[in-house]
């Protein structure tokens, strides 16, 4: 009996430290849990921090990248429509005309049909647009001296190529000048960074040959 009464003792008090260290053990546990807890909302407010500046730097990019695509598309399809004007008049024995409207802020391309130049018909238009905030005419000056910036400017196409040359000046929406020259010597169409000097032809009397 003495000896099962001190391994009695022997075992409660062995179960007493056992509860405790299990106890400080989960105390720990629990301590350490709440640690990591609060370095992982730190964490994640910093996170949510840096991807919020990823997405206002991103969006302020793919603005400006599509500002940037609409003034190229803008004018490119310009161009391009310069550049059907007088390969269409090449290849056949009909006249064309793009008209710029520095007015509307426009152009459009036509087949000339009626013996009236000043009379646009409906079914002679081929292309017509407008330009925007984005990509905006400037002036047009001819290679003769003539110059505008509030009326219509017209360039005639034929089978010989342009009836005169000249440039029309766009500005970016950074009021950065591009210069589309039309050249009537070999019927090129050109673009241009900057307000490019115009190459005027010399009068016949000045002319060597």
């Amino acid at each position: 009996m003495p000896t099962y009464s001190a391994l009695t003792h022997t075992d409660s008090g062995s179960s007493r430290r056992a509860a405790t260290t299990a106890y400080g053990v989960r105390k720990t546990q629990y301590a350490v849990r709440n640690t990591r807890y609060g370095f992982t909302l730190i964490e994640l407010i910093i996170v949510v921090i840096v991807v919020a500046l990823l997405v206002l730097l991103a969006q302020v990019n793919l603005f400006g990248l599509l500002g940037r695509n609409t003034f190229e598309a803008q004018i490119q399809e310009f161009v391009s429509t310069m550049q059907m004007a007088v390969a269409a008049a090449a290849q056949s024995e009909r006249r064309y005309e793009v008209i710029v409207d520095l007015v509307e802020q426009g152009f459009l391309l036509r087949e000339i049909t009626s013996p009236d130049l000043s009379e646009v018909l409906e079914e002679e238009i081929i292309v017509q647009s407008y330009f925007n905030d984005n990509c905006r005419v400037a002036y047009v000056e001819f290679d003769d001296g003539e110059y505008t910036s509030d009326t219509r400017a017209k360039f005639r196409a034929g089978h010989a190529g342009w009836h005169y040359g000249g440039k029309i000046v766009l500005l970016d929406e950074d009021e950065l000048p591009y210069s589309v020259v039309v050249n009537r010597l070999n019927r090129i169409v050109q673009l241009r960074e900057g307000d490019v000097e115009l190459l005027v032809p010399r009068p016949k009397d000045e002319v060597p040959f």
